[in-house]
């Protein structure tokens, strides 16, 4: 099970006894106890210190403040108008001087109530929630403070404008999940999904199995077969479900699972397949010298002037992982068989120690993203195969509680997406490796989401990408047990470079979550979904998207914030929801959809003209469109061919002697009856009407 933050039970034997070895005693009050910020005084800053006592309750939700468990307050005033927060936030950031140690942020309103926190591995801790006037308590939490004191701040902040919703119709989404009663993926938390390019098959990892998932798109709706094929006992990854990850080099179809053992000798079990899992390969694992948590699988083409000259598998493969204190990656040049040696790529001085998922651009750049680099968020990136690494920042930014997520386009273009410190979906786009960023935007608008997890983001052309998120339009504190929010899988897709972006709810009639989602690590009733959700694309651009199911059974008809898992309330269910129509991630499999509109007749003297409208409501054009007119089973005739550019439509007609029985007849009227067009939807092509003749 992946954690976010490091657990006590978790901590090498030598800290634990440092910890607990640590005399009792309170910490030195916050220095003024209370301040005041304003529309005209803005900021503030106090000190508190130094902390002696660990207070780790907060890992099992609401945290506890006494003698033993101590916390520190602040009386914070926030004088401003009741229109303030319309345009401001409110920012509040705590740091410390020993990055190894942690502390964890919560502002209360004057009932008591969570309205904002930051509770990560990261130094430091950054809140953002809007500027509504009131009394709030900053508490300060020592995790883990190793006699450290903190340095607070208090700004009243402009809230960034949110972005104009791109135009046009964003594609549609089909989900599927496992067939009921069959046990598989009833515990898929956090999933990993990859999808083969040679077989179009994808693998579904989560827990200890991992499933194989083959799609038929010969009907409308595609249907998709479910089989096991997890890698068996006793060398490979169904031993244990402690943190699994999986990754697949779709161009080669060659598939990489790996489950973390949390030693830092023998890190990780772990199989590569081939044939999507039909059979698998025992591998080393991580290698020695990798971190013991959280660690992510990723690979693609070498720096190609850098490449090994011994190498025995096309692309680089990249084992990364992080310790209590460091994150590091180490490279495989035999497709995951075994690893060289683990490189550092930053300290908890730089970043937080958890990372999301590695990823590598065309050129061999590696990525691997962090919610919280010196409290905004960005990359560690890699131009040497993953030797050295510099940490690169999105500005304007503010940490956030999920781990970011970066789309690579053909070009290099990196599109990153993430949750911001507000909780709202963002992204940004940089063309030379994080050095620049342009069109940083909050996506928000369309469904007025308030809140945001689990970003994933994949890209193809070098102007497409698409940002999956599971977003909820209830603002407040979403890891509160009692959060109401009703929480859907929301993507939003570019087709200009990330200019602009059009969102769709992708399970508007069935929530993904009701109430709390859980950020903080642990055994939390709310944290059933886990970490992170994972997304792909398939040969044809068709996106992916790897989701747990956290609101089935009952719960799917009437969603509410109950712990009740029998019932579908907190459940984890394997889901993909899979791209159905619209414009690709690769525009070459772009294609055209025909509909019939409407089917009328025009009478003069002794002849009737049938008359159909005939549109492309597809994204690419449609040459020789021929429709043709049907009365039961006779054909009446087929019209003229005609073309049709995306979104266009046309009349077409055909002339009928009036010979027939005068009355009404019932026509139906077949857009390229004999599919001789390819299109995103060959169901839609018929219309039927009622047509009178004198």
């Amino acid at each position: 099970m992946r954690s976010t933050r490091t657990t006590w039970s978790a901590l090498p034997l030598t800290m634990a006894v440092l910890y607990a070895g640590m005399h009792a005693g309170l910490a030195g009050a916050a220095t003024p106890a209370s301040g005041a910020v304003s529309d005209r005084n803005t900021a503030l800053n106090y000190t508190a210190g130094p902390f002696l006592v660990p207070n780790v309750s907060g890992l099992a939700g609401a945290v506890t403040c006494n003698t033993a468990l101590p916390c520190d307050d602040f009386t914070l005033t926030v004088d401003v108008p009741a229109a303030y927060a319309a345009d401001h936030n409110l920012a509040v950031r705590v740091k410390w001087s020993n990055a190894t140690a942690d502390f964890d942020l919560y502002i209360l309103d004057e009932g008591g109530n969570v309205v904002g926190s930051a509770a990560s591995q990261s130094d430091p801790e950054v809140a953002l929630l809007p500027a509504v006037p009131g009394t709030y308590t900053v508490r300060v939490v020592p995790y883990a403070p190793l006699g450290e004191s903190i340095s607070a701040s208090v700004e009243l902040v402009a809230k960034p404008a949110v972005a104009t919703p791109g135009t046009g119709t964003p594609p549609s989404y089909v989900s599927y999940q496992p067939p009921a009663g069959s046990k598989l993926g009833t515990t898929a938390g956090e999933p990993s999904i990859g999808a083969n390019w040679k077989t179009g098959k994808v693998l579904f990892q989560s827990n200890t199995q991992t499933l194989q998932v083959a799609f038929d798109d010969t009907v409308k709706p595609a249907s998709a077969t479910w089989q096991a094929r997890s890698a068996g006992l006793p060398n490979c990854t169904a031993v244990t479900g402690l943190d699994p990850i999986l990754w697949t080099d779709s161009k080669l179809g060659h598939s990489i699972e790996s489950q973390l053992l949390a030693n830092p000798v023998v890190n990780s079990l772990s199989c590569y397949t081939d044939n999507d899992g039909d059979s698998w390969t025992p591998t080393q694992g991580g290698g020695v010298g990798q971190g013991v948590d959280h660690q992510s699988i990723g690979g693609g083409p070498y720096v190609a002037a850098l490449a090994p000259l011994l190498g025995s598998y096309p692309h680089a493969v990249y084992y990364c992982s992080q310790s209590l204190a460091a994150a590091t990656c180490a490279r495989s040049d035999n497709g995951g068989l075994s690893y060289g040696p683990s490189m550092p790529v930053y300290t908890l001085a730089d970043c937080g120690g958890l990372h999301g998922h590695v990823k590598v651009g065309p050129d061999g750049t590696v990525y691997l993203p962090n919610k919280n680099c010196g409290g905004q968020q960005g990359f560690a990136v890699s131009t040497d195969n993953g030797m050295t690494w510099t940490i690169r920042k999105v500005p304007g930014s503010t940490a956030g509680d999920s781990d970011p997520s970066v789309g690579i386009g053909a070009d290099g273009t990196v599109y990153f997406g993430y949750q911001n410190g507000d909780g709202h979906p963002r992204v940004a786009v940089t063309r030379d490796r994080g050095l620049s960023w342009t069109d940083d935007q909050d996506i928000s608008a369309p469904f007025g989401i308030q809140n945001t997890v689990f970003p994933a983001v994949v890209a193809g052309d070098a102007d497409r990408a698409a940002f999956a998120y599971l977003g909820t339009p209830t603002a407040g504190n979403y890891q509160d047990a009692a959060f109401t929010g009703q929480w859907h899988l929301y993507i939003a897709h570019s087709y200009d470079g990330g200019k602009s972006w059009i969102t769709t709810d992708a399970t508007p009639t069935d929530p993904v979550q009701a109430g709390c989602v859980w950020l903080g690590g642990g055994s939390n009733p709310c944290r059933n979904l886990l970490d992170f959700m994972d997304a792909t694309v398939d040969a044809q651009g068709r996106l992916l998207v790897g989701y747990a199911d956290g609101c089935t059974l009952a719960c799917a008809t009437n969603p509410s914030p109950a712990d009740d898992p029998a019932n579908g309330y907190h459940s984890q269910l394997a889901s993909i929801a899979r791209q159905a129509d619209g414009k690709r991630l690769f525009a070459r499999f772009d294609q055209p959809d025909l509909v019939v509109t409407s089917v009328r007749s025009a009478q003069v003297n002794s002849k009737a003209t049938l008359i159909a409208t005939v549109a492309n409501k597809g994204t690419s054009a449609a040459a020789g469109v021929v429709v043709r007119f049907m009365e039961d089973t006779s054909v009446v005739g087929s019209t003229a061919p005609v073309s049709l550019e995306p979104g266009a439509s046309a009349d077409v007609s055909i002339v009928w002697p009036t010979t027939r029985t005068r009355g009404t007849h019932v026509l139906t009227a077949i857009a390229d009856p004999d599919n001789s067009i390819a299109e995103s939807d060959e169901s839609n092509n018929k219309t039927q009407a009622s047509v009178y003749f004198k």
